[in-house]
Parts: structure tokens; C-alpha cells; sequence
């Protein structure tokens, strides 16, 4: 996927917030939390997003994706598709919105009653 698609599809999904940050990144979060980070790596467009602790273990090895430099480096599951193979197109969105789910998911319930979730 090219940077634009997966800003239009991170953008695509339900209350979204989108701000550039870190160098030119394009973050989107839900209710003030991040949810994927798109930017330029040195092959192309990079994607960031939350895992749960098993895809954590099951990407973490496979080409064209590793844990996210600083996130994990902090203990977060995070993972970076930074070059090819990576995973597919509807794997990739399947991913964004697991994590835009798990991160919607722990928002306080004032801010999911704001929200309306």
C-alpha cells in the first residue's frame, strides 16, 4: 500500500484524528491515543501499529516487518511493515484496525462516552 492508501484508510475509520508529528509523520489516533504511525523509511512508506502479545511473536520475524524502533524497544507490542514482502493489503488494514480496536478498546468510559462507542 502506498503512503496515500494507507492515510485514506486510516483516516476512513470512525472518529479518527489525524496530526503530523516526529518528522513528518502522519499519526492517527482515537480518542487522543495512537493508533498507527505512516512515514518514510528509507525503502518507502513504513507502517506502525499496536499487536496483540501473539501476532507480537508471530511478526517480529517475518520479512519485511520488525518491532517498532523505540515502541518495543520500550516494552510495547508494536509492529513496523518497512519494506517487502510485509503483509498484504487486506492483512495490513485487518492489522490497523485490530489496533485501532485494542486502542479504542482501553479509552476511559467518559472518553468512550464522548466518543459515542
Amino acid at each position: 500500500m502506498t503512503r496515500e492508501d494507507l492515510n485514506a484508510f486510516c483516516a476512513s475509520l470512525p472518529h479518527a484524528t489525524h496530526v503530523v508529528q516526529w518528522g513528518n509523520a502522519d499519526v492517527y489516533k482515537i480518542g487522543g491515543k495512537v493508533f498507527a504511525i505512516i512515514g518514510l523509511g528509507q525503502t518507502g512508506a513504513t507502517v506502525t501499529f499496536k499487536v496483540s502479545d501473539l501476532a507480537f511473536e508471530v511478526l517480529s520475524d517475518s520479512p519485511g516487518l520488525q518491532p517498532a524502533p523505540y515502541m518495543a524497544s520500550r516494552g510495547l507490542k508494536w509492529i513496523q511493515q518497512y519494506g517487502e514482502p510485509g503483509l498484504s493489503e487486506e492483512s495490513l488494514r485487518d492489522h490497523i484496525r485490530a489496533s485501532y480496536d485494542m486502542v479504542a478498546a482501553g479509552l476511559t468510559r467518559k472518553k468512550k462516552a464522548e466518543l459515542g462507542l
